[in-house]
């Protein structure tokens, strides 16, 4: 059995459709990517991104900063990693966060100025 969807009508400019096709992304790619924004659409990881935009911190001041408890910030903390959106490196007893690269900057600074326009 075919599981492959099907578009229901035909197209309008089907020189454009054409042009178009092939340079579509894999598919994998584009749930990738949607996975990349589920992550970023939760308030708390915003938050977090947020403040970890500002200045490398530890869990401890994170979670003092937005009122939360040790563990809920480190549970969100390990989800916002698992996505490579931050890294983490211990500094005796603690453990620091940041974010992973530019990249995740760049996207964060890109949607805030979209948010605010």
């Amino acid at each position: 059995m075919n599981n492959e969807k099907k578009a229901d009508c035909e197209p309008i400019n089907t020189d454009l459709v054409n042009k178009i096709k092939p340079n579509m992304p894999d598919l994998n790619l584009l749930y990738e990517l949607s996975d990349f924004f589920k992550v970023m659409g939760d308030g708390t990881r915003i938050q977090l991104l947020w403040a970890l935009e500002q200045s490398e911190m530890c869990v401890g001041d994170l979670a003092v900063l937005l009122n939360m408890t040790k563990s809920a910030v480190s549970h969100q903390l390990k989800v916002l990693r698992t996505a490579k959106l931050v890294r983490a490196h211990k500094n005796g007893k603690n453990v620091y966060y940041a974010l992973n690269d530019s990249h995740v900057k760049d996207i964060f600074e890109k949607a805030l100025e979209h948010i605010c326009e």
